[in-house]
């Protein structure tokens, strides 16, 4: 007999994913990610027999929970399963995913909607951080409908602030797990290579796109169909994944840790063709990049990615430092992705040491419920 789950999917952001409540869910561990892979389908690269989409990007889980914490509405775990593999992956955040679980607390009855926005606040149980949100709300229920666009999402809708405190140290100690805003990667088959190790909102290893062979302007069909690029990329990744003490062996990143870090690639800003086929000019941007997920190249930029990237940004002397334009407002940067264009800010401080105290990492985004019912697994 089949398991029955409420369900409601929704699409956060750039990405879409299956919204549950914790109650509905065997406890964390082995059953409950066994019911999780059966739902999307996985492992299968079409997950024809589940909800998934067959892309990372839409395979992703939020499971919701009241929370007991003072000043906290309700407790939100991202899972990350994977398509081709039988693997569920807690480690790190989703930022899109993430801008899905204020309309679901609310649609759901754990937040009430009041007044024209509502605020939510989350713990999130990957990263340790307290996360808000500012909804919008209209006769007291959700309201999707607005004139604020993201690219990668065709059409319009009400834009979400969303916003993590105190960012820094996600899933490591430090805002540069390392202390270095720079460190030499010994990457097998390629040599030495200088990276930057930043963990704000998600953790991210920044390369920049010249010391790789590349241009930072490659549509993510030019990367993923090089098998030999998506394995020098991997292995940059899981270099880095093991000088954070993630892994033992550069070629157990993937089944391990694969989704942190996440793997970025970064360019100087400079016209380019997105996904559609529009010319981005770079005087529109801050800086241009390649984001890795799952193996894979993001169609767009995670929004944890962008809050990280923003972060970096600030650092004297890491490589998105460098290689960023100068802008004006250095709490703000707008990021070339192979959709479009994303902008990120930061809120910072300078202390009696003259050290950057990030309070805060934020960005903007859409979401919109899509369905709502009975899911069986």
């Amino acid at each position: 007999m089949q398991r029955r789950i409420p369900c409601s999917i929704i699409r956060g952001g750039t990405s879409k994913g299956l919204f549950l409540m914790e109650v509905d869910l065997p406890p964390a561990g082995e059953q409950r990610d066994e019911l999780l892979l059966r739902l999307m389908g996985s492992p299968d690269f079409r997950q024809i027999d589940g909800l998934g989409g067959a892309a990372s990007v839409t395979s992703k889980v939020a499971i919701i929970a009241p929370s007991s914490r003072d000043g906290v509405d309700v407790d939100y775990t991202f899972a990350q399963v994977s398509v081709d593999k039988p693997m569920v992956s807690y480690a790190g955040n989703c930022g899109n995913i993430s801008s899905g679980v204020g309309p679901f607390s609310i649609e759901s009855g754990l937040v009430k909607a009041e007044g024209p926005e509502a605020t939510v606040r989350i713990f999130n149980t990957n990263t340790g951080k307290i996360m808000v949100e500012k909804v919008k709300i209209a006769g007291s229920q959700v309201n999707y409908d607005g004139d604020y666009t993201i690219s990668g999402v065709p059409g319009t809708a009400a834009p979400i602030k969303i916003m993590v405190m105190d960012p820094a140290g996600t899933v490591f100690d430090s805002l540069l797990p390392t202390g270095n805003t720079v460190d030499f990667l010994d990457v097998p088959d390629f040599g030495r290579l200088e990276v930057s190790i930043v963990d704000a909102a998600n953790p991210l290893v920044f390369a920049r796109a010249a010391d790789l062979g590349l241009t930072g302007k490659e549509l993510p069909s030019d990367i993923d169909n090089k098998k030999a690029l998506l394995a020098l990329l991997e292995r940059v990744r899981g270099s880095a994944a093991k000088l954070l003490g993630l892994v033992q062996n550069v070629s157990e990143s993937a089944l391990i840790s694969p989704g942190v870090p996440k793997m970025t690639i970064i360019a100087t800003p400079q016209n380019y063709v997105n996904t559609s086929g529009v010319v981005i000019n770079g005087e529109r941007i801050d800086l241009l990049i390649r984001m890795m997920s799952m193996q894979k190249t993001h169609p767009t930029c995670a929004m944890t990615g962008a809050m990280c990237i923003a972060a970096a940004a600030i650092i004297d002397d890491t490589l998105v430092y460098k290689t960023k334009r100068e802008s004006t407002n250095p709490k703000q940067l707008r990021i070339g992705h192979p959709g479009g264009i994303l902008e990120a800010g930061v809120d910072y401080q300078i202390n009696g040491q003259g050290k950057i105290a990030i309070e805060s990492v934020y960005g903007y985004r859409t979401a919109r419920l899509l369905m709502k019912g009975i899911a069986y697994c």
